[in-house]
């Protein structure tokens, strides 16, 4: 509706003889002004030097309703904005078609493409921090999205396999000792954890132990030390099972798994096939001077003094891996702000490389997840991992529906659902680059700004959906009654932000329209007695229930979050 409304404007300019400008047409923060409302009058006046109201008076009066029979009105406000108002049969339309339609709020925006979306990004070796929840709730929405777009979607997946982080750990597991073998996964993951706490600690501040660890992650790329493939087998294969785990938790599934050690000399071997073509010789190391090109960049070493791969050769590698075996029509990589430098000095260098990857790569930043102490750091070991917040809030949820009648394992299952939910509204409803102060209570609160209270929601509309089958009332858009409530006036809307959320890559579009859809339903079903056998309306009711279960279903897959049936 909203395209056809523009190309009603551009008709209506054209036929007037007044060349288009850029103006918008977007919903009226006030339903009571109108469905849609456009500033193109303003946009035109400075340009016309005339009265935007009488300009606006203009356009309306060329208007045809001939193409746009579902519009009810359409009249100037204010300074001269133009406000439409959609019909009823518009909206009772809308509701027929989303009880029709399992794929409601599905685009083409992205038909015909394969796009990889790489994120989450854990490291083995070190626990899996909030970092990485950013980076996961971010990246399985994006993923969503552009497949809801009509994409072929390629998740993947990045890890740290190599570097001085796993020589840290290292030292540290050689120094203690192996765990005992009869630790579960995740308490032998912890104790690694721990071992990385205690190498980065002496990695800092003793100068002979630094030379120690050096000399490990030296070993661990060559692959020439007995003692110390052991402990990296042991411990690499320990902190990738964990890690499933918990991906399991969170809904995410990986096709592609790419490790730094796999990446490093692919990397390597690009570099210097480009040196001194793109990289340069210094001090023998091996750099590229991002600001020679744009004075934006600065200077990175991609090969070390030591001719060791750093991670920006290792992003090469991977980049150019992709590329090659998968051949996607755009790479989406998701990682935190702190990463755009450097990420931007890389890409410059892929694009000199192979000029025609630039324009498929595409870099989604995250902010940082914050509590009231500020920013943790796990080298110091006074980190809230990713796995442990993930487990609190779960606990906190299975405490507050511990007296519901359902069994044992069911109120286990929703805490897991309604817990990684009341983590992933917390991310997503903010801009993707966007700092996240995390507030705990609020966070697993059942009403209000939640994702809880979204699941609390949709699971009350499948209790009353149930009931109305019982009672033989059957979804119907016949007998709707007079009005047209705030609940029609929000549910049409949802393909509309699907689209901005999947062409933007920005999830908080679809997360803030839920939960203003999950408010407006409560509204009407506080105020709304929903089934009623005497009321010839009850069966539209019901399928105004029955619609918004379904946009708050899909909604919500678009967002990562699972949506129970019962809570």
């Amino acid at each position: 509706m909203e395209s056809k409304i523009k190309n009603l404007i551009q008709e209506s300019l054209k036929n007037l003889g007044i060349e288009s400008t850029d103006f918008v047409v977007e919903h009226p923060g006030d339903l009571k002004m109108g469905d849609y409302s456009t500033n193109v009058a303003m946009a035109l006046s400075k340009k016309l030097g005339q009265n935007p109201r009488e300009i606006a008076e203009k356009i309306m009066s060329k208007m045809s309703r001939t193409p746009l029979d579902m519009i009810e009105k359409i009249e100037v406000a204010g300074a001269g904005f133009i406000n439409f108002y959609l019909s009823k049969e518009f909206f009772v339309g809308s509701i027929k078609e989303i009880l029709e339609n399992k794929d409601f709020g599905k685009n083409k925006t992205f038909s015909g493409k394969k796009i990889m979306v790489e994120y989450t990004d854990p490291n083995p070796f070190k626990p899996f921090h909030i970092g990485h929840l950013m980076s996961n709730a971010i990246g399985e929405s994006v993923a969503r999205l552009v497949e809801y777009g009509g994409a072929e979607t390629v998740h993947a997946i990045y890890q740290g396999d190599v570097g001085p982080h796993v020589a840290k750990a290292i030292w540290a597991i050689l120094k203690k000792g192996m765990p005992e073998e009869n630790l579960s996964v995740a308490e032998k993951a912890d104790y690694i954890g721990v071992c990385y706490s205690e190498g980065a600690t002496a990695y800092e501040d003793d100068p002979e132990i630094k030379k120690e660890i050096d000399e490990i992650n030296k070993k661990v790329y060559e692959r020439s030390d007995d003692k110390i493939n052991e402990a990296y087998d042991w411990g690499r294969a320990i902190t990738l099972e964990a890690f499933e785990g918990v991906y399991k938790k969170l809904g995410s599934k990986f096709e592609h798994y790419y490790f730094e050690s796999v990446m490093a000399p692919i990397g390597k071997k690009v570099v210097l096939e480009n040196t001194p073509k793109v990289f340069t010789e210094s001090d023998g190391a091996v750099v590229f001077k991002g600001e020679d090109h744009d004075a934006k960049l600065h200077t990175r070493v991609f090969i070390n003094s030591q001719g060791l791969p750093t991670y920006e050769a290792k992003e090469i590698g991977l980049t150019m891996t992709k590329f090659e075996k998968v051949n996607p029509d755009m790479s989406i990589v998701i990682t935190a702000i702190e990463q755009g430098d450097y990420m931007r000095v890389v890409q410059k260098a892929i694009s000199l490389i192979h000029p025609d990857y630039e324009v498929r790569m595409k870099h989604v930043t995250h902010g940082m997840l914050r509590f009231a102490t500020g920013k943790m750091s796990s080298r110091k070991g006074n980190v809230i991992t990713g796995e442990s917040l993930i487990k609190d809030v779960s606990e906190s949820i299975l405490e507050k529906i511990k007296d519901r009648d359902l069994p044992q394992d069911e109120k286990e299952k929703i805490s897991i659902q309604v817990g990684v939910a009341a983590l992933k509204y917390s991310i997503l409803k903010q801009g993707a680059g966007s700092d996240v102060i995390y507030d705990f209570e609020k966070s697993i609160s059942f009403e209000g700004d939640s994702g809880p209270y979204m699941q609390y929601s949709y699971a009350r509309t499948r209790t009353l959906v149930e009931k109305a089958k019982k009672e033989g009332i059957e979804p119907s858009v016949e007998n709707t009654g007079e009005e047209i409530t705030q609940l029609e006036k929000m549910l049409y809307r949802f393909p509309e932000v699907v689209y901005r959320a999947s062409s933007e890559f920005e999830p908080h579009y679809v997360a803030n329209y839920l939960i203003e859809l999950s408010r407006t339903y409560n509204s009407f079903y506080g105020n709304t007695q929903i089934i009623n056998k005497e009321d010839p309306t009850s069966a539209y009711k019901v399928a105004l229930t029955f619609a918004f279960s379904e946009v708050m279903k899909n909604g919500l897959y678009l967002l990562g979050i699972e949506a129970p049936e019962k809570m």
